[in-house]
């Protein structure tokens, strides 16, 4: 019930950093787009598509987080935890076609048909841009502390939905700084390759942020197995029981962001009778779950060997058997 609240209150923390990130970009993208069009800057349209690709992608992390916590049900037994994967997925194609695709599109079309700038539109996109600097900043800055508050790098951006606006913010960063940068040389040096390039490494950014997003979302989604540490614990427990011959195979795979399902295959000393296998497995199965809390579904396999088995068995060589 604890570990239940407490995800429901990160979930609630997550969901305002989500909300702060939305409404940041959706007034950035609008500036962005005005005073791209303004100047006539790639760059600035770039950004511009950046922002809008980071807005809907903002709207599938909330769908994300309300739909991965519904209760598990006869069509989906083992809940909706793997909600949050998908949309994340989604978010990751959203970055590369909305982001990375049109900003190459620019990036080319200014170097093939280039761009005039009067001064006041250097100025006005400039601005727009140290606007968009101030509050996609402090975006990441509410993200990051977010991330530090639940456990730093490695506990906090277990969340795929926080993953997601951590690499937005710091890609629309970056983004920005690179943007203006290349405003600024093609005004100083009157020549558009500048602007165009920055229009093109904002391009390249945002394909490979997509690609690492789109890569950890798909690995989850297929069936990723628990982190090694969860994993040995598991072992751990199982090895230490006393009517445990040994552990022929031990398979985990996250369900949700704090869910784990723990199938087993293990060896019983023999001797047992039915009625003490059954005491023995609920006892495992208690201790699995008090030792890693996310554990909600597990499963055991449990063979009591014969006798003349059990002396060619890892206890009676000395070895310990698992895979």
């Amino acid at each position: 019930m604890t570990g239940t609240s407490s995800s429901q209150k990160a979930d609630r923390k997550t969901r305002v950093t989500v909300l702060v990130a939305l409404v940041a970009n959706l007034v950035i993208a609008v500036a962005k787009a005005a005073g791209g069009l303004l100047a006539a800057s790639p760059a600035l349209l770039s950004e511009a598509a950046h922002s809008v690709a980071d807005s809907l992608n903002e709207v599938f992390l909330l769908a994300a987080l309300r739909r991965s916590r519904r209760p598990a049900d006869r069509r989906h037994p083992f809940g909706y935890g793997k909600e949050r994967f998908f949309w994340s997925l989604l978010a990751a194609v959203g970055i590369f076609v909305m982001g990375g695709c049109f900003s190459f599109f620019q990036g080319v079309e200014a170097l093939r048909n280039g761009a005039e700038e009067k001064f006041s539109g250097y100025v006005a996109g400039l601005i727009v841009l140290g606007v968009a600097f101030l509050a996609e900043g402090t975006s990441l800055l509410r993200a990051l502390y977010q991330v530090r508050r639940q456990g730093g790098s490695g506990a906090g951006l277990r969340d795929p939905a926080l993953r997601t606006i951590v690499a937005e913010d710091g890609t629309a960063v970056l983004g920005v700084t690179l943007a203006m940068a290349g405003m600024a040389l093609h005004m100083v040096t009157g020549d558009v390759v500048w602007e165009a390039s920055a229009s093109l490494a904002i391009g390249a950014l945002l394909v490979y942020v997509a690609y690492r997003l789109g890569r950890d979302a798909r690995d989850q989604l297929i069936g990723e197995a628990a982190d090694p540490e969860s994993s040995s614990r598991i072992r751990a427990v199982l090895e230490a029981q006393p009517e445990i011959d040994s552990v022929e195979a031990l398979f985990t795979m996250k369900m949700g962001l704090d869910s784990i399902m723990v199938a087993a295959r293990v060896d019983l000393m023999p001797g047992l009778d039915s009625e003490r296998v059954e005491e023995v497995a609920v006892r495992i199965k208690r201790s699995i779950a008090s030792t890693v809390a996310e554990t909600d579904q597990i499963f055991l396999d449990v063979t009591d060997r014969p006798a003349a088995e059990a002396r060619e068995s890892p206890a009676a060589t000395g070895e310990r058997g698992g895979a």
